[in-house]
Formats: structure tokens, sequence, C-alpha cells
């Protein structure tokens, strides 16, 4: 969260510079390219800095030993605790996104499923506009910005937002007192 609302300059704006690099090279190169020119360039620093430790070593003839020494001793294995933790997590939201799925499309509630046929059509102009990788890059880059511009006009948007809420609530009722069989659930 300190990440997103910029707390921590400096690490915000390496995390998110990085971020957009990479989706920005994901643009022009593959996935694969991407990747192995990543691992070329940490193995062309972590190799080179060995070389540096052990020549300095020598020259000084001190023994300091493996530069990396402390991060090869880590530990860096994931508990049996955290793996079940992680998959009990994933397993509730597969299983909420595909009970909601199946009560979308086998039309549970009529408005609900009409909403999401709706979303769903707007989606493909969305997608016939913007490729996955240029919503992705979209994502990102509102992800860091977003939340330091609500930060900062909370009260502003809040009262638009709910302006727009209570419109669109009104159509949605209009709309409902219309369609036979579309009565409105208990709030």
């Amino acid at each position: 969260i300190d990440l997103l609302y910029w707390r921590d300059i400096k690490q915000t704006g390496i995390v998110f510079g990085s971020l957009l690099l990479l989706l920005f090279s994901l643009t022009q190169f593959s996935v694969v390219s991407v990747v192995a020119y990543l691992a070329l360039a940490g193995l062309s620093a972590t190799i080179s800095f060995r070389i540096y430790k052990s020549v300095l070593q020598a020259v000084q003839k001190t023994d300091e030993g493996h530069p990396f020494k402390a991060y090869l001793e880590m530990e860096m294995n994931l508990s049996q605790d955290q793996i079940q933790k992680y998959t009990d997590c994933l397993q509730l939201y597969v299983n909420s996104t595909v009970k909601e799925l199946r009560r979308l499309f086998l039309v549970q509630d009529l408005v609900d499923s009409l909403k999401f046929a709706v979303l769903m059509w707007l989606l493909t102009y969305v997608g016939a506009l913007f490729n996955g990788l240029t919503l992705l890059i979209m994502a990102v880059v509102s992800m860091f910005t977003l939340p330091v511009v609500y930060d900062k006009y909370q009260a502003q948007i809040d009262q638009y937002l709910g302006l727009v809420r209570t419109h669109i609530n009104t159509v949605v009722a209009k709309i409902q007192a219309k369609i036979p069989g579309a009565k409105r659930k208990a709030e």
C-alpha cells in the first residue's frame, strides 16, 4: 500500500519504473527474449561482482570468502503451512468465481445476467481497441496514480460518485420496473 501511495518515493519509483520497463519491453520483444535478457543482465552483474571481489582479495591478500555467501546459505524454502495457506486462498477465489459465473450464465437473476452481458459486450469494444498488454500497462499506471489522486481530492470525487450512483440506481430501478420478473433484491 505504501508503494501505491508513494510514501517512499525512491522505492516506489524503482518499482514503478521497473514494471513499466518490463511491460514496454514485452510490447517489443517476446516473453522468452525478455526473460533471457533479464537473466543475462543479472548473471552479468553477479559474475562481474564475483570476479571483482576475487581480484580484490588476491591483490589485498585477504580471505573474505565468497561475496554471496550469506545469500547462498539463506533458507529459501516455502513451509508446508505457507503452501497450504496460499492454496486455500486460491481455492477460495476459484470456487467463488466459478459459483458466480455459474449464477450469471445460468440466469439465476435476470438483471445480473443482463448486466454481465452488457459488460461483456462493452469488453468486445475494449478488446478491439487495445490488446491485453496495453490494458496491463494502463492498469499499472492507474494503480500508481489513482490512489494518490483519490487521496488528494477525496471529497470532490466522493461527491460526484454519489451523484453518479444515484443516477445509475434510478435508471436501473426504471429498467427493472419495465422488465417482467425482474424484481429488485432486498439490500
